[in-house]
Parts: C-alpha cells; structure tokens; sequence
C-alpha cells in the first residue's frame, strides 16, 4: 500500500510538472507574438504620422488661403501683412474702416477685419 501511495505523489508530480512545463512555452510564444503585434502596430502609426507631417510643403499654415477671394469679413492668416492684405484685395484704406486696429504693425493671425475692395481699371 505504501508503495501504490509513493508511486501516486510521483504521478502527480510528473504530471502536474509536465502540464506546467508544456504550457510554459506556449505562454511565452504567445507572449512574445503579442509583444511584436503591439511593436509593429506603434511603429506603423508613428511612420505614418511623420510621413504625413512631412507631406506639407507650404512653408507656413496660412498659404493655403493666399489665393482666396476677399470677402466684406476678412481672417488675417499667417504671415499677412495689412501691406499684402490691403495690395491683395485692392482695399487701401484697411486701418480706417477697422477703428479696432490701433496699430497697423500689430497685426496677428485670427485677427478678424472689415475690407471693401475697391474696383481696379487696369
């Protein structure tokens, strides 16, 4: 009986050795390929964003609405002047009609200004 008993406890031992052992490798396959699912995943929306930043070839933001047409209700963009706005929408008399601009030099972009342009004959 003792000996049915010993040889039992090794069994169990065998087994439960066995089963944690096979599982073992198994976990860690299955680790390591989710480990490499989550790597490539980051890199592959990393690559994609700095590819996308770098397909913008205008050298400011506001160049995208250079060639607009002027409206009565003008935004001024990045790196606009009262200078270039009053020349691109023919409107000379942009800081009299605009009592809000106290300084013509200090012009941002977001500002928000009244143009009337005026007819050219040319």
């Amino acid at each position: 009986m003792a000996s049915d008993t010993t040889s039992a406890k090794i069994t169990t031992r065998r087994a439960t050795t066995s089963s944690s052992s096979s599982s073992s490798p198994i976990g860690t396959v299955a680790d390591r390929a989710s480990w490499y699912c989550a790597v490539v995943l980051l890199s592959l929306i990393l690559v994609a964003s700095v590819r996308q930043s770098s397909n913008s070839d205008d050298s400011f933001r506001g160049n995208r609405f250079l060639d607009r047409p002027c409206d009565e209700i003008y935004v001024v963009g990045e790196g606009e002047t009262l200078h270039t706005i009053s020349d691109k929408c023919s409107d000379p008399f942009i800081v009299e009609r605009n009592p809000h601009i106290h300084d013509p030099d200090d012009v941002f972009p977001g500002l928000v200004i009244k143009i009337t342009p005026s007819k050219r004959f040319d």
